[in-house]
């Protein structure tokens, strides 16, 4: 057999000692197997005769690599060497001297690329001091790590983040000893004194702070992508989440959300939890808003590459303060139920409801979704039986104490600014009693329009009537028929009033409000007849004996005393008596006028010059038409006046 040399020209062996280092590059085996491949190799060509060599130089220049990068590892390692200086730091100099921080990662690159290009695993003495290096590089970058977070996190501004607070007036009634407990803890209504309920703190859409100094996060992206790529990826995710939290836990304290127990929040008298509601509140909308969103973002931005390791990260670094804030939900949700609770947890519903649809979006871990719907539906419970209760409060309130002068009762007014507040709760609460509506049905009866009503509107109603019922039955602690009247014109008229200047007539509507408008009337005319149908007796012909001009004197004086008598006893009485609204007052005095007057002047032209004429008439004629007019003024002002001032003005 003859053997043929092919000629493969002129830099062939350029190209064939280059593939041959390819293949040794990529060889996985021992070094006695490499060597044996080696022989075999450089017997098919004089030409990779040289292989040899090249295989020895790779190694050398390997090795060499090696210990440089190993030597730039332990000069920052204090266990190794006491007397190295540079390994007495506790940090590296990322600031100060970026060079060396680069020096460091290059060194930390270099080692773990020669582990995985296996250019030194052939050699178990180098692969031990590679792992005991690597070990040590993890160690201090997981240190700085910790720091560079540390030392960058950015503190929260708690000023900047509240916006603007809407503030709504949240008035009730005084309890001056008229109304039960439920009803006694707000201030008066109409007066200076009047606190607020507030909706809370209302963010612009644009709104994002940074959490962590900008400038560090590539630091932190570099260390971690080493950590990660060293198989390091627990400790890099432990240092993380570990200083991330703690800076979350700092958040909630600037907002002033408090670490307490269940137990803890339902000792708390009303005035302190109010605020700490409030704070809470604001402290969710902030905590989804910016700080998980921001959180989220970070860990975007340092473990990009790995999905899994962002998540991983960003539940464990939220979870804690999210815990938190859900379990004073749950602590408020299953505590004591009072009215005035109402709207503070009607807001800590909605605002867990937007949040809720955050966490959704956010989280993976699904427990953290499941812990915030099961809060949810705790406070959604807790406003719920709140509003019902509520109800049962107004129709069960049993005071026994009249309203001295026929004014509105503290109830209605607590009631009206009650229910006027509710309605920006309208949807919130059309969705938590939609499925409750049995006590509504006894309503169908009296109004047709109730099939078209919302949940809420129909327990609106059912509402207004059990206060209007109760007021019923508080009118009749009234011995005086006149005033029965006067104090369910006041209160009707201060309902009618609250619905029809609100977001309230929308619910109820205008023929509801013109009902009661209707019923009004109908107090007035009962009023005028319970009062004045005594006084207008008097001025009756019947029983004087005669025509105007031969009518008994005796009669004429006997029926002019007892009108003086009974004008003087209504003004002396009824000048007490309040009517609050000026319109309505102004009405009932021209009724009163209307039918009076026009029968004292008719009574006086027919009679009155019988009297006249004759000694002591100015003791039955007493007044001019002109003068009970003048009288009249002075009614339902709500302060009792003297008779001499009767005689004043008369004179």
């Amino acid at each position: 057999m003859t053997t043929t040399t092919t000629n493969l020209g002129a830099g062939s062996e350029d190209r064939v000692m280059a593939t041959a280092q390819q293949i040794l590059k990529s060889l996985n085996t021992p070094k006695e197997v490499r060597e044996d491949m080696l022989l075999i190799f450089s017997s098919f060509d004089n030409r990779l005769s040289n292989i040899t060599d090249l295989i020895n130089e790779n190694s050398d220049s390997a090795g060499v690599r090696f210990d440089a990068a190993e030597k730039v590892i332990l000069q920052w390692d204090s266990s190794s060497s006491s007397s190295n200086a540079d390994a007495s730091r506790h940090s590296l100099p990322w600031e100060d001297s970026p060079d060396e921080a680069a020096e460091y990662l290059s060194a930390v690159d270099e080692i773990l690329h020669l582990v995985a290009d296996m250019s030194i695993r052939s050699d178990n003495k180098i692969m031990d001091r590679a792992e005991t290096a690597i070990q040590m590089a993890m160690s201090r970058l997981e240190d700085e790590f910790r720091l560079v977070l540390i030392r960058n996190t950015v503190p929260l501004d708690s000023e900047r983040l509240y916006g603007s607070i809407r503030r709504v007036s949240l008035s009730f009634a005084a309890n001056d000893g008229e109304i039960g407990e439920e009803f006694e803890s707000f201030a008066e209504v109409d007066g200076e004194r009047g606190c607020f309920h507030e909706r809370g703190p209302s963010f612009g859409d644009d709104l994002c702070v940074d959490l962590i100094n900008p400038d560090a996060v590539m630091e932190l992206k570099e260390i971690a992508d080493r950590m990660i790529n060293a198989g390091y990826e627990k400790e890099c995710v432990q240092a993380y989440s570990n200083v991330r939290r703690d800076a979350l836990d700092e958040c909630l304290v600037i907002l002033g959300v408090e670490k307490l127990s269940i137990e803890e929040v339902q000792k708390i008298e009303w005035k302190a939890l109010d605020e700490k509601m409030k704070k809470w509140i604001q402290a969710v909308k902030i905590t989804v808003r910016v700080l998980l969103n921001g959180e989220k973002r970070l860990c975007d931005q340092i473990f990009n590459g790995s999905n899994s390791i962002k998540e991983i990260c960003f539940n464990e670094t939220a979870k804690g303060c999210v815990m938190q804030l859900l379990n004073f939900g749950e602590a408020v949700a299953i505590g004591k139920r009072s009215s005035e609770k109402l709207f503070r947890i009607l807001d800590m519903y909605d605002v867990l409801v937007d949040a809720l649809l955050e966490f959704e979006m956010m989280f993976t871990d699904e427990y953290m979704c499941t812990e915030a719907k099961g809060v949810l539906a705790g406070l959604g419970d807790a406003a719920k039986g709140t509003f019902l209760e509520f109800e049962n409060a107004v129709k069960n309130e049993a005071s026994k104490k009249p309203m001295q002068n026929g004014e509105i009762h503290p109830l209605t007014r607590y009631v009206m600014n009650y229910v006027k507040l509710l309605v920006d709760y309208s949807e919130t609460l059309n969705s938590l009693l939609e499925n409750d509506e049995d006590e509504a049905d006894e309503l169908k009866s009296e109004d047709g329009e109730l099939e078209t009503m919302t949940p809420f509107a129909k327990r609106l109603l059912l509402l207004i009537s059990s206060l209007e019922s109760n007021l019923e039955e508080k009118s009749k602690l009234y011995e005086d028929g006149a005033l029965h009247c006067i104090f369910l014109m006041n209160n009707n008229l201060y309902i009618v009033q609250k619905v029809k200047d609100s977001e309230l007539r929308k619910l109820l509507g205008d023929n509801w409000v013109r009902k009661r408008r209707g019923s009004i009337r109908q107090y007035a005319t009962s009023y005028l007849r319970t009062c004045w149908t005594k006084a207008l007796h008097c001025l009756k012909d019947e029983g004087i004996g005669g025509s105007s001009n031969n009518a008994s004197k005796v009669a004429l004086k006997e029926r002019f005393k007892s009108f003086n008598a009974c004008f003087e006893d209504i003004y002396r009485i009824q000048t007490g008596w309040k009517v609050p609204d000026p319109q309505l007052r102004e009405e009932l005095r021209i009724s009163i006028s209307e039918k009076v007057i026009p029968a004292y002047r008719s009574f006086m032209g027919r009679f009155g010059s019988q009297l006249e004429s004759g000694r002591h008439a100015g003791k039955y004629i007493k007044y001019t038409p002109e003068d009970l007019e003048n009288y009249l003024l002075d009614l339902f002002e709500g302060s009792p006046l003297v008779l001499h001032h009767m005689r004043r003005k008369s004179t």
